[in-house]
């Protein structure tokens, strides 16, 4: 009779021991035969079958070497207390068949606790489940919103009806670059003071912006972007330099590069003569042909040249600096967030470039998934960020890894980004 497993309470697991070779109906009828009448009327196993208090024996068994080894196990609906007694009676038996034998009971499971581990871990399964799709749909929704709100911001500045960012009438500084979905790109990460060329035809419109403003020009780092560059140069009075990474598109390139760029910018004249591009406008040459100055009026207007270029770099780099912190503390309240989800839950989430959350996964397996993916550019997990993990993401040209602290690191990675908890607060 096997005892119906909605009702098992317990599972017996006993491991047996004979100096010979036994088989099944042995170890079956060892245990009938020499516990019969040993616990007693209410204990007795034929009378637990019928009754189906207890279930079928079950025994598995390995004979090597002239001796015999297994596991025998035995479901009972029984309380704790008579459970635990008829599991000690299976150590009593010391001879199956012809032969000598021990049997340890290894362990009386609830098999109860067993089935709600099994609900707890399956529930975490499905929640995380349900977690990940809605916080898809949520990212989705965010970035029509955002893209929608982008197509929007874009607007057509001046008689040339350029494409520019809102800010671009009443910001000091402004950003050239050379067509509308780079100005969109820009938009998208909060830079707002931007203005396109359309070509290599510069507009007046820009042209005569570029006399007010302190003005940097942002182009490709292909052959097309050297030649507006040119073009920007010779005809309009340009500040500074900014390229996108050789051979990428101020348009397609995220916000980390976007910034790094606006960062290493450098003073127009110094990028010219760098490669040897002739800066020729008009107005130098009616400065030629001014008057020239007496000696106290030089002195006065050297003193408010020297002024006006130093103001001139140091408008702009505070105006750049004040939008990469906001980016940056937006970026760090974030992980800081992530952080504190997964605090206590050994989890890691995967970002790719463009700042989307790729997967969410355990540490243990955090290694391995870095080995085998080439789009992972952050990591932010619950442990301690090692000198492996540096390696490895070093070699995946990984940007930043944000974990608890920091262990014991000697070589420290000049490419990879090291934020701790400690960083965020």
């Amino acid at each position: 009779m096997v005892i119906d497993p909605a009702t098992t309470k317990y599972l017996i697991r006993a491991y047996i021991k004979a100096d010979g070779i036994i088989e099944k109906s042995d170890v079956v009828g060892a245990i009938f035969g020499q516990t019969e009448g040993l616990l007693g009327d209410e204990l007795d196993l034929r009378e637990l079958q019928r009754s189906a208090r207890v279930g079928r024996i079950e025994v598995e068994l390995e004979s090597k070497n002239g001796k015999s080894e297994g596991i025998i196990t035995l479901p009972t609906s029984l309380d704790k207390v008579e459970t635990v007694i008829l599991a000690a009676a299976f150590e009593s038996i010391d001879r199956v068949g012809p032969c000598k034998a021990t049997i340890k009971a290894d362990e009386v499971e609830d098999v109860r606790v067993l089935r709600r581990k099994q609900v707890i871990e399956r529930a975490k399964e499905l929640l995380n489940k349900v977690l990940e799709e809605g916080k898809i749909e949520g990212e989705s929704i965010a970035d029509n919103v955002r893209q929608a709100v982008q197509v929007e911001e874009i607007t057509n500045y001046g008689t040339d009806h350029c494409p520019a960012g809102p800010n671009i009438e009443k910001s000091d500084a402004i950003i050239i670059v050379e067509g509308r979905r780079d100005v969109l790109n820009l938009l998208k990460y909060g830079i707002k003071n931007v203005i396109a060329v359309g070509g290599t035809n510069i507009p007046k419109t820009v042209t005569e912006l570029t006399k007010e403003r302190i003005s940097t020009a942002f182009v490709d780092g292909d052959r097309g972007g050297e030649l507006i560059l040119k073009e920007l140069l010779q005809t309009a009075d340009i500040d500074f330099v900014a390229r996108a990474p050789q051979t990428r598109e101020v348009e397609e390139i995220p916000q980390k590069l976007i910034m790094k760029a606006l960062k290493n910018k450098i003073p127009a004249e110094q990028y010219a003569e760098m490669y040897d591009i002739k800066i020729d406008k008009k107005v130098k040459d009616e400065e030629i042909q001014e008057k020239k100055p007496t000696a106290s009026s030089k002195k006065e207007k050297d003193k408010k040249v020297t002024k006006t270029v130093a103001e001139k770099p140091k408008a702009v780099d505070k105006k750049v600096e004040k939008e990469v912190e906001k980016i940056i503390s937006e970026k760090q309240k974030r992980y800081s967030k992530i952080l504190e989800d997964i605090s206590g839950s050994l989890k890691a989430v995967l970002f790719d470039k463009d700042d989307k959350e790729l997967k969410k996964i355990p540490v243990r397996e955090l290694t391995d998934s870095l080995k085998k993916s080439d789009n992972i550019s952050t990591v932010v997990f619950d442990g301690i960020i090692t000198q492996r993990l540096l390696d490895i993401a070093n070699s995946k040209n990984i940007n930043e890894i944000v974990g608890i602290k920091l262990g014991n690191v000697v070589k420290m990675p000049s490419s990879v980004k090291v934020i701790t908890k400690k960083d965020l607060e």
